[in-house]
C-alpha cells in the first residue's frame, strides 16, 4: 500500500497545487487518505487513475473551500490558460499569479480539469458533481475573467499582450 500511495502521490499533488494552493499539502494528504481508506470499493483496477483524480478533485475542493484567503496556483502550471509563455519571464509570472488568485476555487477547478487533465465537459460535470451545463458556463466565466483580468491595468502601467 505504501508503494502504492508513494507512486501516486506526484499526480495528487500535480491536480491539488491549483485547486488548493494555500493548502496543498493538507490537500494531497486528504486525497491520499481517501484513496486509501476506499481502495477496496474500486472495481476496476484500470480506472485506477481517473478514480484517484475523482478522490482528489473532490478533497483539494473541500480543503479549499476552507481556506479563508485564496491564492493562485504556480503561474508555470497554468500559465497557457491565457495563451501565454512565460520563458523565464518573472514580471509574466507575477502577473499571472496574480490574475490567477483573482479566480475562486470553483472556476479554478474546472480549468485545472479542462486545460490541465483535458477532460470534457460531462467527465468533469461527474466528478464535481455538477451538470454539464454548470462545467460549460463556469469554464466560460473562469476563462472570462482570466482574460479580462489579463488585460485590465496594473497599478506599474498598461499590462503589455504576451
Amino acid at each position: 500500500m505504501d508503494d502504492l500511495l508513494t507512486q501516486v502521490t506526484p499526480y495528487v499533488t500535480r491536480l491539488c497545487r491549483p485547486i488548493a494552493p494555500l493548502d496543498t499539502a493538507d490537500a494531497v494528504q486528504e486525497s491520499l487518505m481517501a484513496v486509501f481508506k476506499a481502495l477496496r470499493g474500486l472495481r476496476d483496477p484500470r480506472a485506477f487513475y481517473g478514480w484517484v483524480r475523482t478522490l482528489t478533485v473532490r478533497e483539494a475542493v473541500r480543503v479549499a473551500r476552507r481556506t479563508a484567503v485564496e491564492r493562485p496556483a504556480e503561474p508555470d502550471e497554468l500559465v497557457r490558460l491565457g495563451g501565454l509563455r512565460t520563458d523565464g519571464d518573472t514580471e509574466l509570472s507575477a502577473d499571472v499569479r496574480d490574475v490567477l488568485s483573482r479566480l475562486p476555487v470553483h472556476y479554478r477547478a474546472v480549468l485545472v480539469l479542462r486545460e490541465l487533465e483535458g477532460l470534457d465537459e460531462r467527465s468533469a460535470a461527474r466528478l464535481l458533481g455538477v451538470a454539464p451545463g454548470t462545467v460549460k458556463s463556469r469554464l466560460h466565466r473562469a476563462r472570462s475573467l482570466f482574460r479580462r483580468s489579463w488585460t485590465e491595468p496594473t497599478r506599474q502601467g498598461e499590462r503589455h499582450e504576451h
